[in-house]
């Protein structure tokens, strides 16, 4: 069931525990696209969740029936005027990605509908990722004159470099569902949201059941290795920040406002 009825034009990331599980829900009316404040409140409530005593278990949805994420704020992006606003633009969903590494509970994303760019990202950083028929998934940066810099070690670790390629090069179109299932982004894709619910209900009763330091140390065993991100990421952001400011993408983002 949805944890809010309605969305302000600014957004909301909201979070609830229940027995055991924590929800956290990020929503915003631009098809629940994530502006740096909600990037913030998202690494706050996921901080919180890995050093709460009483959570096991975390899942990361959005708001609505429609698009799950369509990744970062587009009025931000086309405000950037500086390297120093670039940096910290991009560094957004650098956060997120390192938070979802970070935490000592697995996080399962609940894919409702579309995911682009950031969106894709967040729920490749996810340990374990639900999703429906509906939840196609795009990297479109390259159409913009960018790329899927900071998103692309959570995108390669899950599907591949190859896969990654394929998906950041075909920037125009969506990649199904089923083939995010069949590449690994996705571990389980249902017919419906209901089916989706009951799948993802009876996850939760089970991971509740299981020893929480096993878990964490589980966890721990499965990112190894990427400790290095805390400074990877923030590089590729530095990076997206460059990129951002030259005359190409400048124009591009001009051709996309006005359209």
């Amino acid at each position: 069931m949805p944890m809010s009825d309605s969305i302000n034009d600014k957004g909301h990331v909201l979070s609830h525990n229940l027995d055991g599980v924590k929800t956290i829900e990020f929503g915003h009316p631009a098809h629940n696209s994530l502006p740096s404040y909600l990037l913030d409140q998202l690494v706050q409530s996921i901080d919180h969740a890995s050093e709460d005593p009483e959570v096991k278990v975390v899942i990361l949805r959005s708001h609505g029936e429609r698009s799950f994420c369509a990744g970062a704020s587009f009025q931000e992006l086309i405000a950037i005027e500086d390297e120093t606003q670039g940096l910290a633009f991009f560094s957004g969903f650098a956060r997120v990605i390192n938070a979802m590494r970070r935490c000592k509970k697995f996080i399962i994303a609940r894919v409702h509908g579309k995911a682009v760019g950031g969106g894709v990202g967040i729920i490749a950083a996810a340990d374990y990722a639900v999703a429906v028929e509906s939840a196609a998934v795009k990297l479109s940066e390259l159409t913009i004159g960018i790329g899927p810099f900071v998103i692309a070690p959570a995108v390669a670790r899950k599907i591949g470099v190859a896969n990654l390629s394929a998906l950041s090069l075909d920037a125009q179109g969506f990649r199904s569902a089923r083939w995010g299932e069949s590449k690994g982004l996705y571990t389980q894709v249902f017919d419906t949201v209901k089916a989706m619910d009951l799948g993802l209900d009876q996850l939760c009763s089970d991971l509740k059941q299981y020893n929480i330091e096993a878990m964490s140390a589980l966890k721990s065993v499965l990112w190894s290795g990427t400790e290095h991100w805390e400074e990877l990421l923030l590089e590729r952001a530095a990076l997206s920040g460059r990129l951002v400011l030259s005359p190409e993408t400048k124009a591009q983002l001009a051709s996309y406002k006005q359209s």
